[in-house]
């Protein structure tokens, strides 16, 4: 990584995981994202790096490398929505709920998100155009 990037770790199998890094990607207001399944070798490194584990894959992750910090569950979540275009980062007012409570919440969707959503048999593979965006 050259410059300070913002990386999404998700779970590749999961769909619900998967429909929201197509959401971010069309809705970000530059390309600041960058992506990585949470089963990539890129991801691993990563986790160990920011000092989070790797056998947890209920969370979708945001590194923001300018910043040199890691964000789980309901902030991740909030912060990508502070850049994204149109009114999603009003959503961002959503801090103000105790974390224990908007974390709760993430992971009650989390827990139940291959039943809810489904589940695929293996990781997505961007398109060539997206391919870019990809770790």
């Amino acid at each position: 990584m050259k410059k300070a990037e913002k990386i999404i770790l998700f779970d590749g199998v999961c769909n619900l995981c998967n429909g929201f890094v197509h959401f971010v990607i069309k809705r970000e207001k530059s390309d600041i994202f960058k992506f990585a399944a949470l089963q990539s070798d890129q991801a691993i490194e990563l986790l160990a790096q920011y000092d989070l584990i790797s056998t947890d894959m209920k969370s979708v992750i945001l590194i923001d490398t300018g910043r040199n910090k890691a964000f789980t569950e309901s902030s991740a979540v909030l912060h990508i929505f502070g850049n994204l275009k149109g009114l999603f980062p009003l959503l961002q007012l959503f801090f103000i709920i105790p974390k224990f409570i908007r974390d709760f919440v993430y992971q009650q969707i989390a827990v139940n998100r291959y039943r809810w959503f489904g589940k695929r048999n293996s990781c997505m593979l961007p398109t060539p155009e997206l391919k870019k965006k990809f770790l």
